[in-house]
């Protein structure tokens, strides 16, 4: 049954459109009761004073602790800047695109601080249960539409000001919806947060696998002889074909070979591709500057790929696949980085020659089969986890689009 103009029952027309009966909109000024920076901290690597959380470790909701900067110790804070738990941070300057993130601090660590680019916002308790409930807001589909209306400046520096925040506009239900969707959220973070801390075991795991596995510290069941020593040049040859410009454009990355896009960073839609090297199913490029940051990878297409890399063609002694992650051990990375030629550190090459004079011990190809095996087993695990994390963010994006909007509703 509906009402007139085709409004639902028991929802009513508003600024931002139809919502329940019961809800209120209201702007930020009228629910704000403080916005506070931080403190203009000195950047410091030290690891030995207080920790400053940043504008780059907000991200979408939570607060990513993998890089901290910390206060020089002894260096003097302010008590108003301290953090406690259920903070929410709205960040004031990033890029375009990254200005706007807002997070809220779980206590993580004992004592925290925050910078002068991060905006400390509390609301009145008259109009907010909770900023559990107003983190999911300022995350929601439609409070990020109207932050990207007011974002100011360039592409790659931009803010967002107070007076700029007192024109968003809110959906406020009552206080205990407010408290049901952001319990029902806080379910959805927990299982987000339990399949990303099992893709960082599965990952461990597989680390020990390959450091045990590729330096034969730990044998396959059924195989038991000597590794040999052998140069690379015994196990590879160069695949130096050129003037291919039929096939497809490929990029290596670490983890594969793959065609490259309009995203891609370098633009190379002009470039005369003559000199363009051609890779094909089952060869190995690396790029000859970058070898030691792990830009070596299996092909499972052909195309061509910059000259600035090396294609190398596994022979019957070899295992493609079982050297795409042979190559990226760091007793290898050592010896690539060791046998290459160049003046300073960030021009070196490790080009064929240098490549192919390199010794290394391996098992026959058999057990490469056997321990490649393994690790892609480890691999395809890890994707799959991947696969069910992005699954379960893009349930709880639709799941907020639905309860923060009125749409769905919650049984109090």
């Amino acid at each position: 049954m509906t009402q007139n103009n085709n409004i639902p029952q028991g929802y009513k027309e508003s600024p931002l459109g139809i919502i329940p009966k019961e809800w209120e909109v209201k702007r930020f000024y009228e629910i704000l009761l403080e916005a506070r920076l931080g403190g203009n901290y000195e950047n410091s690597e030290s690891n030995n004073g207080v920790p400053v959380i940043k504008m780059g470790n907000l991200e979408r909701g939570t607060i990513n602790l993998d890089k901290i900067q910390c206060l020089p110790k002894n260096e003097l804070h302010s008590e108003y800047d301290i953090l406690q738990e259920n903070d929410l941070l709205f960040n004031t300057r990033n890029t375009l695109e990254l200005v706007g993130k807002v997070s809220i601090w779980k206590n993580d660590l004992p004592l925290a601080v925050y910078n002068s680019n991060l905006l400390r916002i509390t609301f009145k308790d008259k109009y907010v249960a909770s900023n559990i409930f107003m983190n999911y807001a300022f995350n929601s589909h439609y409070i990020l539409s109207q932050l990207r209306g007011i974002a100011t400046g360039t592409t790659s520096v931009a803010a967002i000001y107070n007076r700029d925040l007192d024109t968003i506009k809110f959906f406020l239900p009552s206080f205990p919806e407010q408290q049901k969707i952001a319990e029902i959220l806080s379910v959805w973070d927990e299982a987000i947060e339990k399949q990303t801390q099992l893709i960082t075991q599965l990952e461990t795991r597989k680390r020990g696998l390959m450091q045990q596995l590729l330096t034969g510290k730990k044998r396959v069941k059924g195989f038991s002889g000597k590794w040999n020593k052998m140069k690379l040049g015994e196990l590879f040859s160069e695949r130096s074909e050129s003037n291919c410009t039929h096939l497809q454009l490929l990029s290596v990355g670490q983890n594969g070979v793959y065609p490259q896009t309009e995203s891609d960073k370098r633009d190379t839609s002009n470039e005369d591709k003559s000199k363009y090297k051609r890779i094909c199913k089952g060869d190995i490029g690396y790029n000859t500057m970058r070898l030691w940051q792990g830009r070596c990878a299996l092909s499972e297409l052909e195309g061509i790929i910059s000259p600035a890399y090396t294609v190398v063609i596994p022979n019957n002694k070899s295992k493609g696949d079982f050297f795409a992650y042979f190559f990226k051990m760091p007793h290898i990375i050592y010896c690539f980085w060791t046998h290459s030629q160049g003046l300073v550190s960030d021009t070196l090459n490790c080009k064929y020659p240098n490549f192919a004079s390199i010794q290394v011990l391996v098992p026959h190809i058999e057990e490469q089969t056997a321990i490649a095996n393994i690790l892609s087993d480890a691999d395809s695990e890890i994707d799959l986890a991947k696969k069910k994390l992005a699954s379960l963010k893009e349930q709880k994006k639709g799941l907020m689009q639905q309860l923060l909007t009125g749409k769905k509703r919650v049984k109090i």
